[in-house]
């Protein structure tokens, strides 16, 4: 994508945004150093990212005699960039803490931004539920694209249908003709409403004493289903635009909750694409569950897996034993690849 040229007053006020954010961070960092050096924080202890706002984060004391409770905390300077999830070493203050180092992650979930970098939007996740529902219409290869991002960081994925009671005789054989291929090949599909409850008690069951993220469209209920699971939590709720029978975004910022009979849940912002175009073609491949066993074996170390004689994921193909669809998909998703 081109970059826009921007004009000298544009230029300028763009300086002068950057020299004020600069100058209030160098502020901020004095300030919690400052307390740091003379000694005003409390000791250090363990504690849990349950929220991010820009330069402060919400902390969940972990242990001690202060456990549950939540503290409003800046960030010490030079620390890595710390999401929703992450288990961190904090110290309270008068009125605000400080973050002071954070302990290593188990897993991590990363998204590219708009130009290409990845960035990390929750950390130590065991689950990624991919949710989806009658609408916004849902496609194959939406859906994996969550899997193969989930399958990259080693994260297990569990696709949700959510909004059941909207299946009617005029979508319900293309959305069993969708489903149908996932189980087949491992991974989990459950199917939920949280208008008549159905499938609730199960999900709960599967994420009882995980940590869980929700990702999907806008729309697809994601905000709805927390309510359901968690009553009592203040979760906004989007309307689906009929223009586009999309969703519009709800959640600003990723928010972790707790289960009453344990585990966890991450809120994260909606998207509605999952890019994956910080991977290589051969990447995104090893992402196929069920393709992944036959990589390698191909007669030319180069093998493009279209034509090419003695590769063995066409012969797999020929033998039934990868699905045309879902070699469709991957060959979608490799040619968005390719013409970035």
């Amino acid at each position: 994508m081109a970059k826009r040229k921007l004009t000298r007053r544009q230029a300028w006020r763009v300086k002068k945004i950057q020299e004020e954010r600069t100058a209030r961070a160098n502020k901020r960092a004095g300030l919690v150093d400052q307390q740091i050096s003379e000694g005003k924080l409390g000791n250090e202890q363990v504690g849990l990212v349950i929220a991010h706002y820009g330069s402060q984060v919400d902390v969940e004391s972990t242990q001690g005699v202060d456990v549950g409770n939540i503290v409003r905390c800046h960030l010490r300077t030079n620390l890595d960039r710390i999401v929703t999830g992450d288990k961190i070493i904090w110290q309270a203050g008068n009125p605000t803490g400080v973050v002071v180092s954070t302990l290593p992650r188990e897993t991590e979930l990363s998204r590219p931004d708009i130009y290409g970098q990845l960035r990390p939007i929750a950390a130590n996740i065991d689950y990624i539920v991919i949710v989806l529902a009658p609408l916004p219409e849902p496609h194959a290869h939406l859906i994996d694209r969550y899997l193969v991002a989930a399958e990259s960081v080693s994260i297990k994925p569990l696709i949700l249908f959510n909004k059941v009671d909207l299946i009617d005789d005029n979508n319900r054989l293309q959305i069993e003709q969708l489903l149908s291929i996932y189980p087949k090949i491992g991974y989990q599909v459950l199917e939920a409403s949280t208008q008549t409850m159905n499938g609730l008690s199960e999900l709960k069951a599967v994420l009882k004493d995980h940590t869980s993220v929700f990702v999907g469209q806008s729309g697809v209920g994601k905000s709805s289903l927390i309510k359901a699971l968690l009553p009592g939590v203040d979760i906004k709720v989007g309307e689906l635009s009929e223009r586009y029978a999309e969703g519009t975004h709800t959640t600003t910022t990723a928010k972790l909750f707790h289960f009453p009979d344990g585990g966890d849940l991450v809120d994260s912002p909606g998207v509605r694409e999952f890019g994956l175009w910080h991977m290589e073609r051969e990447q995104v491949l090893d992402g196929f569950i069920e393709i992944r066993p036959f990589l390698g074996n191909c007669k030319f170390r180069n093998c493009k897996h279209q034509s090419e004689p003695g590769c063995e994921l066409l012969a797999a193909l020929e033998r039934g034993e990868i699905s045309e669809r879902r070699m469709a998909s991957f060959e979608a998703i490799a040619c968005s690849l390719d013409s970035l």
